[in-house]
């Protein structure tokens, strides 16, 4: 395989040097799922997590009210409305 192509493991942040944040509202079933992949996903690897109410943030509402639950990883949007935990382990460098 081309050394381009070939996925180097040792680089790049560790999952523990990550933080997985979800943006997420009160009584919101997709949150709910979303969090239980995370909090599962997170735990295991050893990344952060950490949560944020969107109906608390003016900017997060403004930039996720139409997809939330948004997850965020190291503050970048990974994805919105369902987590998939396989690509999240992925992207976490699992």
């Amino acid at each position: 395989m081309s050394p381009l192509l070939r996925r180097d493991k040792n680089r790049g942040p560790k999952p523990a040097e990550r933080t997985v944040t979800l943006v997420a509202k009160p009584g919101c079933h997709l949150c709910d799922d979303a969090r239980e992949v995370i909090v599962r996903v997170t735990g295991e690897l050893g990344a952060s997590f950490e949560e944020k109410d969107i109906t608390q943030d003016e900017e997060l509402y403004r930039r996720y009210w139409e997809q939330i639950p948004v997850t965020l990883i190291d503050g970048r949007q990974h994805d919105f409305w369902r987590v998939d935990e396989k690509r999240l382990r992925t992207a976490l460098g699992a």
